[in-house]
């Protein structure tokens, strides 16, 4: 069976104008010669199997959908499958080309064992650390019942987002500014405002539509209330209709879904889907210009950034977590390989909880997995004040990052050496299932290897991990 010729010329030239490429300089990162890319940006020649794998490596946002026909969409699957770790060598882009086109159902099913067998591993990991922690035997709380739906859900919630997008264009502007949230809740709900720092940070009252919101609080977080108020209102029947779909046990549990997808309609309505996905490219995803340019938040802005996963017009995969002053993670969300302990703390070694002690410093970190997949990570230390000399701010750290793969388009991947054998932290998950036996820093040994002792020999820590 003969592979279907793909001209994409005009795919190419649209890549060198959004990343201000000459010719040569992307014909350099292509391996090829300039008069042979010209040729193909004319249409003049088609492209080969080794330079599709190579655009999709190195523009993997870019080049994903080109060519749009089941067997191309069939090898980025397999692409992205063939890249996991678990395979010591991987298939080469001919043989993947191959194996797409000639084997169309075998590749399919491999495909679907392969996504069966991550989620299993999510989910085994999850009841591991759970059998390991203090919380063993017990059921799920509510909060981690919800954590966990949206870690399965990938963090994206599409009809949610898609209507957050919608509301926004109603407001108009490239985000919608306190005035217009002011004016929607007050001329289209009903609903009285209130500045008051005597009832919480937000407290609505159904009956008498009245909402109190602290003024103490940062201008972002202010109207990320009144954001989250609004979607509360506004997108009722789209937030009741997920909450039915989900299957979660308790009233309790619902509620808590109900405040999480409130939430996650007031980022979607401030940064719009498809505007903040185009801005965050443009400047390589620097936060504070984002924030800047949005309204936001600096942490607001990270976790819209790891939401990034609609189907058709997918960001780069981030992970996003807070961690407080103890080390406890409060917010936890992962689009790539690398999972969050769900019981416990992150391991020491990870740049965020030097960040937690450093507020306002950007600190980057090159992090290496104990299966070998390399992080680029920026973590920033946070202080929210309170309004009050009565109540003490909060402080925690917040952390972004993404393979390093990905690290052309994060801007503060700049100046590190991704590939140096020693320039990596070797980090692992938490020390309940890390399988690092020589890290100085581990608390307490892995809960699945056993340890042995020896009373005449200490090193740092007082077992050998078998």
């Amino acid at each position: 069976m003969s592979q279907r010729r793909l001209f994409a010329g005009a795919q190419l030239r649209a890549i060198r104008t959004e990343r201000r490429l000459k010719q040569s300089e992307l014909a350099a990162a292509l391996a090829i010669s300039t008069s042979y890319l010209s040729q193909l940006e004319n249409d003049d020649r088609p492209l080969t199997t080794a330079l599709i794998d190579r655009l999709a490596r190195a523009f993997p946002l870019d080049w994903r959908g080109v060519g749009a026909g089941d067997a191309e969409e069939r090898l980025a699957a397999l692409r992205e499958a063939n890249a996991d770790p678990l395979f010591p060598e991987p298939l080469d882009a001919a043989q993947l080309a191959r194996f797409a086109e000639q084997q169309p159902v075998l590749a399919e099913r491999f495909i679907a064992l392969h996504e069966a067998y991550r989620r299993g591993g999510q989910r085994l990991a999850m009841v591991d650390e759970a059998l390991a922690s203090e919380s063993a035997g017990t059921a799920r709380l509510p909060w981690e019942e919800v954590r966990d739906w949206f870690h399965l859900e990938n963090n994206y919630v599409d009809s949610l987002d898609r209507a957050a997008e919608a509301l926004a264009s109603q407001l108009g502007g490239q985000t919608p500014d306190t005035g217009a949230i002011e004016a929607y809740l007050k001329d289209a709900l009903s609903i009285s405002l209130i500045y008051s720092g005597l009832q919480g940070l937000r407290s609505y009252d159904a009956e008498m539509g009245h909402l109190t919101v602290d003024p103490g609080q940062p201008v972002e977080s202010r109207r990320f209330l009144l954001a989250h108020q609004l979607a509360a209102l506004a997108l009722k029947d789209e937030i009741a209709a997920v909450i039915e779909g989900a299957g979660l046990r308790t009233a309790a549990s619902r509620q808590l879904l109900f405040v999480g997808l409130c939430n996650y309609a007031a980022g979607a309505l401030l940064m719009p889907y498809r505007r903040f996905r185009a801005a965050a490219r443009e400047v390589r995803h620097d936060i504070d210009r984002l924030a800047q340019a949005f309204g936001t938040s600096f942490e607001q802005t990270c976790h819209r950034l790891s939401t990034l996963q609609r189907e058709d017009a997918r960001g780069v995969p981030f992970f996003f977590c807070r961690v407080d002053m103890a080390g406890n993670i409060t917010k936890r969300h992962s689009a790539t390989r690398l999972q969050f302990a769900r019981f416990g703390g992150a391991c020491p070694l990870w740049i965020v909880h030097e960040a937690v002690a450093i507020p306002d410093r950007i600190l980057v970190q090159l992090a290496e997995t104990p299966d070998g997949v390399r992080y680029v990570s920026m973590a920033k230390g946070l202080v929210k004040p309170s309004g009050s000399y009565d109540r003490a701010p909060r402080r925690y750290a917040v952390a972004l990052g993404c393979e390093a793969s990905q690290a052309g388009e994060f801007v503060y991947a700049d100046g590190l050496d991704l590939t140096a054998e020693r320039a990596a932290t070797r980090i692992g998950i938490s020390c309940r299932i890390c399988p690092r036996a020589d890290c100085d820093q581990r608390a307490f040994p892995p809960s699945d290897r056993p340890i042995s002792v020896d009373p005449d020999s200490r090193g740092v820590v007082p077992y050998r991990v078998g």
